[in-house]
């Protein structure tokens, strides 16, 4: 079975095959100033509780955490919007395996500051079928200690790549959440985070399997 690792390593080849070598390197130094502020360890730890949230699905249905908990375990996943080929490639990954997530009375949440009508997007391009919820402002993802305002470069690297980031989240901050996956036990406590400003890294659903299993 090819890895998760593999699979974005091999996206990352191609991205940088088919971009100018200057704009690479643009990216990269942007990543690594992230992974260099510190942001990694301001974020939410395991054994820490999750704060409890509710936000909306691109249905308009507001969606509890304390109902998803009082079903079982829950695995989080935040990730920036569609438009980030990695999280595509990751959502992919998770979607084969959900049957062995749900198999151990765990449900999976996709998290982004993109408004419901892309939530709905991005769901469908990648035949989702689990919940997709709208975290408008980046109200939740900031409990987390995940956010993080993209720079002057970045936001005009974006938007020559065609990504709108106010358009797609509705408002001007230039905020986005690094990635992340937690997999939070029934009465909120972390059991297993991976939050990484390297939008290169997700975590392997075998970890995520091999924490909800000791829930």
């Amino acid at each position: 079975m090819t890895t998760m690792k593999e699979l974005l390593e091999a996206n990352r080849l191609c991205g940088e095959a088919s971009r100018p070598p200057e704009t690479t390197v643009a990216l990269r130094s942007s990543m690594l100033g992230l992974v260099n502020s510190g942001i990694q360890d301001e974020t939410l730890q395991e054994g820490e509780a999750m704060g409890a949230f509710a936000l909306p699905n691109p249905a308009g249905k507001i969606i509890h955490s304390g109902d998803l908990l009082a079903a079982g375990p829950v695995v989080l996943n935040f990730y920036r919007d569609g438009w980030c080929s990695y999280y595509n490639i990751e959502m992919r990954v998770l979607q084969e395996r959900l049957g062995e997530i749900e198999a151990l009375g765990a449900s999976l949440v996709a998290i982004a500051p993109e408004a419901p009508t892309r939530a709905e997007a991005t769901a469908a391009k990648n035949e989702l079928t689990h919940e997709v919820l709208s975290d408008t402002g980046n109200v939740v993802a900031r409990t987390f200690g995940l956010v993080f305002t993209l720079s002057e470069t970045m936001r005009e690297i974006y938007q020559g790549m065609g990504i709108d980031i106010p358009a797609y989240n509705r408002d001007d901050t230039f905020e986005l959440p690094i990635p992340a996956t937690y997999a939070v036990r029934k009465d909120g406590i972390v059991l297993k985070t991976f939050a990484d400003p390297d939008y290169f890294k997700r975590l392997e659903v075998d970890d995520i399997l091999t924490a909800l299993g000791g829930a």
